[in-house]
């Protein structure tokens, strides 16, 4: 397909993987060729640039402390006009070891405990217990299902903003799980509710590089020099070149007095600067990776067809969700008329296929899958065959 590397499995048994953990946890007797299809980080190698660069980075460099350098924001500055057109300020880019650590602390820096944070169910598991770990209230405003995709209630997203006690919109964009990338129109109409309101947007856009073909994805603070100052949009690499473990993120914050607000926030937990080999990643990754990009979404999408037929083929109760953004897969497993125990028994036991459970992501899950993509076809496959067997049992 390519001149890349994107089917080889790497064993990642014993290397402290989250995901190959769980797995082990959820079945201790699963066969040892078997690769997990939950946590969102890739089956798949690294760019062979970043792994280069960092190698001849290591033979340069003594790992004191280290901050990041004008060449590390010229990258993320650069990556972010030349992918999303989104003209950016050094002084606008905040560091975190993760957008998940950003939306924390956010959360924090701009509600009272008691105080409400909105989310679009649903939605990524860690925006629940960023909620509740901090002692604010949970304001539910689940999505539409139509046909093969999701929409937003606006109705209802109207009533929770006239909410008072409703400070913040936590916002998935891309959406994770459900694949959806927002229109501009559903972008400005969530805007102009929230400022209409006063309601302050965190918007989560982690996955803003991995488009499939045929959409676009607007970043939200684009929309208005109004929807700029009330936003937060939390970046990273790590979905985009598979870089999670080097815990980087780059928060991007237009508004001064946002941006004072936050960093006061996060000074208070310690925090100093980020991990050394983070910041050479990224600026590799930036810098030279693009087209590594361009050929793992040629996979991702190539996947997201071959599951889609396979399925409408072999096993039609199952409803394959439209992929639009991520390299994340949403599957309705309802048709088949098991609980949502009785489900994730079927797949971790019978087809030994480890999905993220949908219930995870909030009730309005249960009953569904969540599938990484980003992985070799052959694996795809197999996987795919061992839940038709399973099903047919």
């Amino acid at each position: 397909m390519n001149a890349y590397d994107f089917k080889t499995v790497v064993n990642r048994h014993n290397t402290g993987s989250f995901k190959y953990e769980q797995m082990l946890n959820w079945n201790p007797d699963v066969d040892e060729d078997i690769i997990p299809y939950s946590v969102a980080d890739m089956e798949l190698k690294n760019p062979p640039e970043i792994i280069e660069g960092l190698k001849e980075y290591l033979d340069d460099i003594i790992l004191g402390y280290t901050g990041p350098t004008e060449d590390y924001y010229n990258a993320v500055i650069n990556w972010m006009k030349r992918r999303h057109n989104w003209d950016i300020k050094k002084e606008w880019i905040r560091l975190s070891a993760g957008v998940v650590t950003a939306f924390y602390a956010a959360v924090r820096a701009f509600t009272e405990p008691g105080d409400g944070v909105i989310i679009m169910t649903p939605v990524y598991y860690p925006f629940f217990a960023s909620i509740e770990q901090n002692d604010r209230t949970l304001a539910e405003n689940p999505l539409i299902k139509n046909g093969s995709r999701y929409e937003i209630d606006f109705k209802d997203l109207e009533e929770k903003a006239q909410d008072q006690k409703n400070k913040i919109l936590l916002f998935c964009s891309p959406h994770n799980p459900v694949g959806r990338v927002w229109e501009k129109e559903e972008l400005e109409k969530v805007a102009d509710i929230c400022l209409r309101n006063d309601v302050l947007i965190l918007s989560d856009e982690i996955h803003n590089d991995l488009i499939m073909p045929g959409y676009k994805h607007t970043v939200m603070a684009k929309l208005s020099d109004e929807v700029k100052d009330n936003i937060i949009v939390c970046t990273a690499p790590s979905k985009t070149f598979n870089l999670a473990g080097m815990q980087t993120s780059n928060i991007i914050i237009p508004d001064e007095h946002l941006r004072e607000i936050y960093t006061k926030e996060v000074e208070s937990t310690g925090f100093h600067t980020l991990n050394i080999m983070g910041y050479r990643a990224c600026e590799i990754a930036y810098n030279q990776c693009e087209e590594w990009l361009e050929e793992l979404i040629k996979l991702v999408y190539h996947n997201h067809k071959n599951l889609k037929i396979y399925m409408e083929e072999n096993i039609p109760e199952i409803k394959v969700y439209d992929l639009e953004g991520t390299y994340l897969q949403w599957m309705n497993f309802n048709a088949l008329g098991l609980d949502k125990y009785e489900l994730e028994e079927l797949m971790h036991k019978k087809a030994q296929v480890f999905f993220d459970e949908g219930y995870i992501f909030g009730e309005k899950g249960a009953g569904f899958e969540r599938m990484n993509l980003a992985c070799p076809t052959h694996k795809l496959m197999g996987a795919l065959a061992r839940i038709k067997n399973a099903v047919a049992e």
